[in-house]
């Protein structure tokens, strides 16, 4: 079969072949009812090879998935579902039309997983290299907008799923990179192909907020991690007012992470609080809700509480020693 170029086929043939085969239609506008006094959310994100992704070792349907992803979380963490995305995709002449199907048979992927009902779609030329440009909308109902509980001293903190395990895979897979380059030996990535699966497929569970509208568990605050925990626990003081404690023993480890930080030299606890790309979900739980919530959410952790505003931002060790968290892009004074 004869490769599919941009020259040949043009933007708008370009568009329509890409459509093909999934549930959405080109060409229309992304729009949805609302029902009662719903709530909606609004989210986007940039996503610049050379500084989000490099081309290299990323597969580029996993790209696409990932991206959505990103956006996606950020809207869970509203408690909102997803409803329309608009995609927008930036091509240099690097990039063929085979490749960049590739990257929307990705996208198409996350969308239908989490119930997208409209996706839109639009190819522009870029200068330097892929870009991928995702809004998304999503709606919070009646119920969890306005049930939703004030944040109190002794509320749980809780996260969807291990810390850390997307930076450990990047480093592996920028040292292989490197190996590559310099001609020396590859490692056998199978040893850690869930770190590495963990930063080049990020997962989240579409179910985490219809699960909680029907169990009745009204999180205070809600965000997705993806600055290290470091950064959501400083954002979650912040907005919340009050103190917070997060237990280092409590901290969700993917398997094999402590090998990988011994034979790289990295603290895996530096990298769960101030890695980045875990995408993972942060609550905050109202702490009469424990054991109802340790029942109907079983992939959560909890590893930590809310405390008084005095406190700050803390992670505790596992002798008891308070020591303030620091995180990129914050004043740690």
């Amino acid at each position: 079969m004869a490769e599919e170029r941009f020259s040949d086929l043009g933007r708008v043939e370009a568009i329509a072949r890409l459509y093909e085969g999934t549930p959405y239609k080109p060409y229309k506008t992304c729009s949805f009812e609302t029902s009662g006094k719903n709530q909606i959310s609004t989210q986007s994100r940039v996503f610049i090879e050379g500084m989000d992704f490099d081309l290299v070792y990323f597969p580029l349907r996993h790209l696409g998935y990932k991206c959505v992803t990103a956006v996606t979380g950020e809207l869970y963490a509203e408690f909102s579902h997803p409803r329309t995305m608009d995609v927008r995709i930036g091509i240099s002449a690097k990039l063929d039309f085979e490749q960049i199907k590739e990257v929307w048979a990705g996208i198409v992927t996350a969308a239908k997983e989490h119930g997208y009902k409209d996706v839109s779609l639009d190819l522009v030329p870029s200068p330097n290299g892929l870009t991928i440009c995702i809004s998304a909308s999503g709606e919070t109902t009646l119920l969890m907008a306005k049930r939703r509980p004030a944040a109190k001293s002794m509320d749980l903190i809780c996260v969807s799923g291990s810390l850390g395990a997307a930076y450990m895979g990047f480093q592996v897979l920028e040292r292989e990179k490197k190996n590559f380059e310099e001609g020396k030996e590859q490692a056998n990535l199978e040893n850690y192909k869930n770190l590495v699966g963990a930063y080049l497929k990020p997962q989240i569970n579409p179910a985490v907020i219809g699960q909680m509208e029907e169990t009745e568990i009204m999180p205070s605050h809600g965000y997705l991690v993806t600055r290290g925990l470091a950064d959501a626990v400083k954002r979650l003081v912040r907005d919340s007012g009050l103190g917070a404690k997060v237990y280092v023993d409590k901290l969700p480890f993917a398997g094999k992470t402590f090998d990988l930080g011994k034979e790289m030299n990295i603290d895996p606890i530096s990298a769960a609080l101030n890695g980045g790309e875990d995408y993972r979900l942060l609550f905050t739980i109202p702490i009469g809700k424990h054991d109802k919530f340790r029942h109907d959410f079983q992939t959560f952790d909890i590893i930590g509480h809310l405390a008084k505003p005095e406190v700050g931002a803390v992670v505790v060790t596992p002798d008891g020693v308070e020591l303030p968290m620091k995180a990129q892009g914050w004043n740690n004074d």
